[in-house]
């Protein structure tokens, strides 16, 4: 499985969020997402690619950007995730039908957690750019999201 390339529209898909409510397609219009898709919470990888982008929110910002993480772990491991790293990034559970989300957008592993990978969606719910890593060992920089985020433009 291969992410959506560059001009597919975004597929139907609902990610738990913290507070239990939904987030769908339809979260996707009117702004340029990024959906960072990531193996575990509180793996090394996964934990030092949400330090790095945290740190570079404000760059992502300033370039019309909103991220948010996406892997297979419950709410509730997302949160203590979240909070034991200090991050602001908001997490999104694909926990419940589990990996349906992931496998909607092509990023589901055979062995039933996300692939390490970026979509970028623009405002109009169309992917925009895409990348994923050749192992979920490999950590993707963030020179890859502005590159994306200015391939999008």
């Amino acid at each position: 499985m291969t992410p959506p390339a560059p001009g597919t529209p975004a597929p139907e898909f609902s990610l738990a969020r913290e507070d239990g409510g939904s987030f769908t397609r339809s979260d996707l219009e009117g702004k340029t997402t990024v959906l960072v898709f990531y193996p575990f919470a509180f793996s090394p990888v996964c934990t030092d690619q949400l330090n790095l982008y945290e740190e570079m929110l404000d760059d992502f910002a300033a370039q019309g950007a909103t991220l948010y993480g996406v892997s297979c772990d419950s709410t509730w491991a997302q949160r203590a995730f979240k909070e034991k790293l200090g991050v602001s990034i908001e997490q999104l559970s694909d926990f419940e039908p589990k990996g349906a989300a992931c496998r909607a957008f092509g990023v589901l592993h055979a062995g039933g957690f996300p692939e390490r990978a970026l979509v970028i969606v623009g405002p109009d719910g169309v992917v925009k750019w895409s990348y994923q890593a050749d192992s979920p060992s490999e950590l993707p920089g963030a020179n890859l999201i502005f590159d994306g985020l200015q391939a999008a433009a």
